[in-house]
């Protein structure tokens, strides 16, 4: 049996050795793996380590599968009058290779009008500000963003291209980002920076030629439940998406969540308690569905009211700052029971509540949540998060050693707490 000494040499003990299994989680989440994008066989290879790990410690592991694709992009070749153009393959988009004339758009009043039909339509200035949600997202959509993509469906144009700078809130740290980010989308695009837009723009009513070289292949991903406790209709979730934007290795976004997890497991591995645990690895937060977001909620329809306590974990560990907690829904006593064990860790903090995160789920459901990210998360947002930048070392293994032991505590005391 594993006894954990939490005071004096014993607790700078457990402290170190945790802090060296977070390294590892983290060096094999982000570096060892080909990427965790949903679909691919990286992030499959994630989900099944994040089960055997978790299993190791005595959890009993449940997948939940859902279909999904994985996508390949191998070229693409832009050029007008014989001069090339720097460009980026949308995210899921199919491939194509056409050539059709310019045409310019930049209000969604301008392409309320446009006749696109048979050309390749450049999108520039306020139309593509922000990223669009895809057509088919079930949490959050906006009208606008809904209209622009109906009007670029009924206008039928051979192509699309945006160009775009940064849109911290929507596409993290990327420039330019891809204004059309969507599986279900399926007219071809691809994007470039507003410099190489406006170069582009000149040739409006000439030949444009465009080669994506691109494919969708059917794939099937899942979430992964660790389960520990005797009362599965008394239940707290902690949660931590476990995939990853392409081309990232998303070390703060979000391997640190899962490698908070593994530690937390690794703490009660000898739980034996009332309180039903289950550490979720859900997968989807980056894919353009949500596919393992929508899974969960199928897993739960009917049985929300099991769940004491929702905790999501996503972008926390920066090694800059503090890690920021927020509280969803709590009662006044579930509140103060969580402030007064949150306030023995000296760099946790409470911060502004948001709601761009799994967290969601459970607040959506009416069920109390609490959730964990950096206190320092705009920086991240505008510097790190879904770009190549994000690698472990901008994480802090000992501020996740910090969240395993509160979260830990918290178990603890949440097993005799009565709401």
């Amino acid at each position: 049996m594993r006894v954990y000494q939490l005071t004096g040499n014993g607790e700078n003990t457990l402290k170190h050795i945790l802090s060296r299994s977070a390294e590892t989680y983290l060096k094999k989440l982000c570096l060892e793996l080909p990427g965790r994008v949903v679909g691919s066989q990286g992030n499959r290879m994630a989900t099944e380590f994040f089960a055997d790990v978790t299993a190791s410690f005595g959890f009993q592991i449940q997948s939940s599968w859902f279909d999904c694709f994985d996508w390949h992009s191998e070229r693409i070749q832009l050029t007008a009058n014989g001069y090339s153009f720097k460009a980026f393959a949308s995210p899921y988009t199919p491939g194509c290779r056409v050539e059709a004339p310019l045409a310019v758009v930049s209000t969604p009043a301008e392409l309320e009008t446009a006749d696109l039909s048979g050309k390749i339509v450049l999108l520039f200035g306020e139309i593509a500000r922000e990223q669009l949600m895809p057509k088919n997202f079930p949490f959050y959509n906006p009208e606008e963003h809904q209209r622009i993509i109906q009007l670029l469906e009924a206008a039928k144009p051979q192509a699309i291209i945006a160009a775009t700078s940064q849109d911290r809130m929507m596409a993290g740290g990327i420039s330019p980002f891809p204004l059309i980010e969507d599986g279900d989308f399926d007219i071809p695009s691809c994007y470039m920076s507003e410099e190489e837009g406006k170069r582009l723009a000149q040739y409006i009513g000439q030949q444009v030629t465009l080669e994506i070289r691109a494919e969708r292949i059917p794939a099937q991903g899942c979430n992964v439940t660790a389960r520990k406790g005797n009362r599965a209709d008394r239940r707290i979730v902690f949660c931590a998406h476990i995939d990853a934007k392409r081309g990232s290795p998303g070390a703060i976004d979000n391997a640190a969540g899962v490698a908070a997890l593994l530690l937390l497991a690794e703490l009660l591995a000898d739980y034996h308690g009332d309180l039903g645990i289950e550490l979720l690895a859900i997968n989807g937060e980056d894919y353009y569905s949500n596919p393992g977001e929508q899974r969960f909620l199928t897993d739960n329809a009917g049985h929300f009211n099991e769940i004491i306590l929702g905790v999501n974990l996503d972008g926390a560990g920066y090694r800059k700052g503090k890690t920021a907690f927020s509280l969803y829904g709590c009662s006044d006593n579930l509140s103060a029971l969580i402030r007064e064990i949150f306030s023995h860790y000296n760099n946790l903090i409470e911060g502004e509540h948001w709601y761009q995160g799994d967290h969601a789920l459970f607040v959506m459901n009416g069920i109390s949540a609490l959730a964990f990210t950096s206190e320092k998360v705009t920086e991240l947002m505008s510097q790190f998060v879904h770009t190549p930048q994000d690698q472990p070392q901008i994480v802090d293994a000992d501020r996740l050693v910090e969240i395993a032991l509160a979260l830990h505590d918290l178990v603890m005391r949440l097993d005799r707490y009565q709401n």
